[in-house]
């Protein structure tokens, strides 16, 4: 098989200016419910991007958690290298990829933390197993083995019990946009791009690119 073989026409939807809504919060929120209630596998997964001090770009998917006009949000551990990219640079990129409906979204903006009584809600939300992995794994560490985990997470289990608390290097980042794209693939490569543009007064400017 030569992969440079490998095409597929996209003709499941369109996406016109028409057709899609001013806000891009709520496209967005139209179309994140559309790959829930088609049953898409992981439709949360969405892939975020940050950049080091160092320049190097990286990525790595997480999951949705809550989204407002207020931002995007995910939790994660702060000392992660996503955290310490975010903390020396505070600006990030996300997006999610539909497949099933030919559709990709991509978010930007300045990433701020979540306040504290918002983490220990969800942290307290979570199985105990994974509150138990927030304290177990030293995340984006070095480890000789994957022994160093399940003795980490023996080690606290047998410490909080039932009632792990929130690491205090646990907890939630939020994105708040000033751009967005929605991109709706269509025949013959002409696909469909809607971006908008957070202007001065708070409005959004939507603006068709080619594709």
């Amino acid at each position: 098989m030569n992969i440079a073989d490998l095409r597929k026409s996209y003709e499941k939807a369109e996406l016109s200016e028409s057709a899609s809504h001013a806000d891009p919060l709520q496209q967005f929120d139209q179309w994140l419910k559309e790959a829930i209630s088609g049953e898409l596998p992981e439709p949360n997964a969405m892939t975020l991007a940050t950049v080091g001090s160092d320049l190097r770009p990286s990525t790595r998917v997480v999951l949705i958690k809550g989204y407002d006009e207020r931002g995007v949000v995910w939790y994660t551990n702060f000392e992660s290298r996503k955290g310490r990219e975010l903390a020396g640079n505070p600006f990030a990129a996300l997006q999610f990829h539909w497949v099933e409906l030919e559709r990709v979204v991509r978010i930007e903006g300045r990433v701020e933390k979540v306040s504290e009584a918002e983490s220990d809600t969800y942290f307290h939300s979570r199985p105990l197993d994974s509150r138990i992995g927030a304290w177990a794994s030293p995340q984006s560490q070095v480890i000789e083995s994957r022994t160093v985990l399940v003795t980490n997470a023996a080690k606290y289990g047998a410490q909080f019990l039932l009632n792990p608390p929130r690491p205090p290097h646990w907890g939630g980042f939020r994105l708040v946009p000033d751009r967005w794209e929605f991109w709706q693939g269509r025949k013959s490569r002409l696909h469909d791009r809607l971006r908008y543009t957070q202007q001065a007064d708070g409005g959004w400017l939507r603006e068709r690119l080619a594709p």
